[in-house]
């Protein structure tokens, strides 16, 4: 048969969105995404899902694709693209590189994460794929892949074009995703300065620059998005990710990315609701020598709450077949455990057995399934 079994746990109160629980600032910025980069919780969302367009913050998703080429060894970070006559005279922010000289592939990494080159992303898409137009494509495998659904990319280096576009949303996910996935790769964003062709440029990116823990991402700009900035600070073991975009200045941006950066740190913190191996219940086991089997969480959770969040009562609901019939192995699934949080949230997860417990002989098993059938399950 089923059986249910219920346990109140003295955890925080939480919940996934919190603009309701915690005063949030104004921000001139047209469009702005606030993450917790550990649990993934929402904690700003003016326009979010509104199509903008993605400047040099495209940039990220270039270099990715590169790194990928890296780790399958399609190219190394010493192989020698050269520079053609497009990468040249590509326009905007440059690495300054000179036509048909050679340069490293990680040269290029550099040039269009620290000097947001857009000369380096048409090299260095020309030296990975054969063309731009190749390695678009591409770039578009690769965010669909990432999870972003509203996203379109027609060149490496966010140059304006009607069908480039992202939303702050899909860009919050693309730097998360760049953290998670490429901590190596990741170190080369919160670099200063990178001097190529005897001309030494700084990151553009203005959170590097103040005492708030910012250790990425990127900045972009164009006429019709104003400009915009993917960032990432960690402060007291959290991390966040922010994303604007619509500023009217460059000092517009730097203080909107600040202040929300400053607010999402200071205002909230992650608390574990459920440790995985965290012992949840004890129950019977029929059929062995193991007469009580503790079922352990599957998995943790952590949760995004409020600083100022108070205690409240929060239930855990385990579901599963009792008796657990030998034989079981430690870590086979033999039940579903559902988390409920004080605002209705709920979390469903795997309840694994925490050790084995055998089969009995033959005819100690007949005997005890007899017993069973007589009098019941043995205590």
């Amino acid at each position: 048969m089923k059986y249910l079994l219920s346990l109140v746990l003295l955890i925080l109160m939480s919940s996934p969105v919190y603009a309701q629980e915690v005063v949030k600032p104004e921000t001139s910025a047209k469009q702005a995404y606030v993450v917790d980069f550990d649990t993934g919780a929402v904690l700003y969302d003016k326009n979010g899902t509104e199509r903008m367009p993605t400047s040099s913050m495209s940039k990220v998703l270039t270099t990715i694709v590169a790194d990928d080429a890296l780790r399958m060894g399609t190219v190394t970070k010493d192989q020698k693209v050269v520079v053609s006559e497009k990468a040249w005279r590509t326009e905007g922010s440059r690495m300054f590189l000179d036509l048909n000289t050679e340069v490293t592939i990680d040269d290029l990494l550099k040039g269009i994460i620290i000097q947001s080159g857009n000369d380096a992303c048409v090299a260095l898409a020309e030296g990975i794929a054969g063309s731009e137009a190749n390695y678009v494509v591409m770039m578009n495998q690769k965010a669909q892949e990432i999870g972003m659904a509203d996203s379109h990319f027609m060149n490496s280096n966010g140059m304006p074009d009607p069908n480039h576009y992202s939303t702050a949303k899909d860009l919050a996910l693309l730097g998360s995703y760049l953290i998670r996935n490429y901590a190596e790769e990741y170190k080369t964003y919160s670099e200063k300065e990178f001097t190529y062709n005897n001309i030494k440029q700084g990151n553009r990116n203005p959170l590097l620059y103040r005492n708030i823990g910012a250790d990425g991402i990127k900045t972009g700009h164009t006429e019709d998005g104003g400009y915009g900035l993917i960032g990432s600070a960690v402060a007291g073991g959290r991390r966040v990710v922010v994303v604007i975009n619509g500023t009217d200045s460059m000092q517009a941006r730097a203080d909107e990315s600040a202040k929300l950066m400053e607010w999402a740190l200071s205002s909230f913190k992650n608390v574990n609701m459920v440790n995985k191996g965290d012992v949840l219940a004890e129950v019977p086991v029929v059929l062995s020598p193991v007469r009580k089997m503790t079922l352990v969480s599957s998995e943790g959770f952590r949760m995004t709450v409020p600083s100022f969040a108070k205690s409240g009562d929060s239930k855990i609901s385990i579901t599963y077949k009792s008796p657990l019939v030998a034989p079981i192995k430690a870590g086979d699934t033999v039940g579903t455990a559902s988390l409920t949080m004080p605002d209705g949230t709920k979390k469903e997860f795997p309840v694994l057995a925490s050790a084995d417990a055998e089969k009995l002989p033959f005819f100690k098993g007949m005997m005890e399934k007899l017993m069973i059938l007589l009098v019941g399950v043995p205590e």
